[in-house]
Formats: C-alpha cells, structure tokens, sequence
C-alpha cells in the first residue's frame, strides 16, 4: 500500500503519493480547503483512489524546533484526518520544505504564476521524499 503525503497550508493542502514499492514520492493534487470541512471527503476519496494505508502530514516547526501556532493546527488536523480516515497520520518536520520546493522551480525557469499553482504539491512531494528516505535507512 501507498504513503500520502500531506502539505497543509492556510488555503491550499498540497498532496503527494509514493509509488508501491515506498520508494519514490510524486506529486498528486493541490486540494483547497474550505470552510465547511469538505477537504476530508476529497481526501478520502483521493485515499481509496491511490490504495494509501498510511499518511504523512507536514508539521512546520520553528527554526529552533519548538511548535509555534502553526505547528498546533496542523497537529489538530492530523488528529481530525486520522479519526475520521481510520488509519496512521504521522507528523514530519517540515522546516524549510516550502523553501526548498521555491528554490526548485525557480532554478527550472517555472514562471511565478506556474509556481503559486505547484509549490504545495512540490512541498507536499518533499515532505513525503524526505519520510520515505527515513524508512528506507532503517
């Protein structure tokens, strides 16, 4: 079974799955979040489609690693996503990702308004990279 990685930002959760084998992440989707909650449906749906048994949601920690306000919503959707998915959510250290996934486009030419539509799905490809790299050292 599949991992997914998650991205969750203010307005946009950006989405990553990997392959079969847990080897490799790519990029998915760019859900929008909404007010009434309905991203968990399309994640749902997006779960069931890709066959994921776990996911890997970005946990944004401040530069000295403590959890700011940011950190604690995404803690409190994970929790959310997995109650209501029935299934491992995992939190991963997603400092500079964001950061990194800007750098990458903007080295690839990608023009700025590309960008504001694939730098969640980007970020979310690296957050699950950088997971399933972890797993694979073990």
């Amino acid at each position: 079974m599949r991992v997914m990685g998650l991205d969750y930002g203010d307005r946009n959760i950006g989405v990553a799955v990997s392959d079969a084998f847990r080897w490799t992440a790519q990029g998915l989707t760019v859900v929008e979040r909404r007010r009434n909650e309905g991203e968990f449906d399309v994640l749902a749906e997006l779960v069931k489609e890709h066959e994921v048994s776990e996911i890997v949601v970005g946990l944004p920690k401040n530069m000295n690693g403590s959890v700011g306000p940011r950190g604690e919503i995404s803690i409190a959707f994970a929790e959310q996503l997995g109650e209501r998915l029935g299934m491992p959510v995992h939190l991963w250290d997603e400092r500079l990702t964001t950061v990194a996934a800007e750098r990458t486009l903007l080295e690839a030419d990608v023009s700025r308004r590309k960008r504001k539509q694939v730098i969640d799905k980007m970020a979310a490809t690296l957050i699950l990279q950088n997971f399933l790299d972890s797993k694979a050292k073990r």
